[in-house]
């Protein structure tokens, strides 16, 4: 097993970077080895990746989704497996630390994979670079999702109370 992370800031606030990453049938529009994602639930994705004329699909489900701060999946397949996290984070010049980081098992057909871990980090960096020029191209997110899921199950949203911004007198 082999782990990855890579780091890249974008121009963009936080509320913005993680509503255009939920947009996850937009990443073959800047991710060069995305062909395809289908979103069959809310927590269950379809990819469809290729380098040249080869193809890989697999089905990954998000195990845990925060708005502005993080999302989590791991593979459902038996023979490549991964797992991975993207988090984001205020950066201090008023944008977005995006951070994606990868654990992939090295074992049985994901083996040659494995003993590439340098090119697995050199492709995330890539894609990551790819995604800082689309949304900050975009200038605003393309659409968001701001749901929340645990354990692989969409949870229903939380009422937050509202905050007058108007000050309370105290009573009596």
């Amino acid at each position: 097993m082999f782990t990855v992370e890579e780091t890249i800031e974008v121009a963009v606030p936080v509320r913005t970077a993680y509503n255009q990453w939920t947009q996850f049938k937009s990443f073959p529009r800047f991710m060069t080895v995305v062909k395809k994602v289908d979103q069959v639930r809310p927590a269950l994705l379809t990819w469809t990746l290729g380098i040249g004329p080869l193809r890989h699909e697999f089905q990954a489900e998000i195990v845990e989704q925060e708005p502005d701060s993080h999302l989590t999946w791991r593979s459902l397949e038996r023979h490549a497996v991964h797992q991975g996290e993207v988090t984001f984070r205020p950066a201090e010049t008023g944008g977005t630390t995006v951070t994606v980081r990868i654990e992939v098992d090295s074992r049985g057909a994901a083996g040659v994979l494995g003993r590439l871990p340098h090119m697995v980090s050199r492709v995330v960096q890539r894609e990551l670079t790819h995604f800082k020029a689309y949304v900050e191209g975009l200038g605003a997110e393309s659409g968001a999702w701001r749901g929340v899921i645990r354990g692989g199950r969409v949870r229903p949203q939380e009422e937050r109370p509202h905050r007058s911004r108007v000050a309370q007198w105290p009573v009596g």
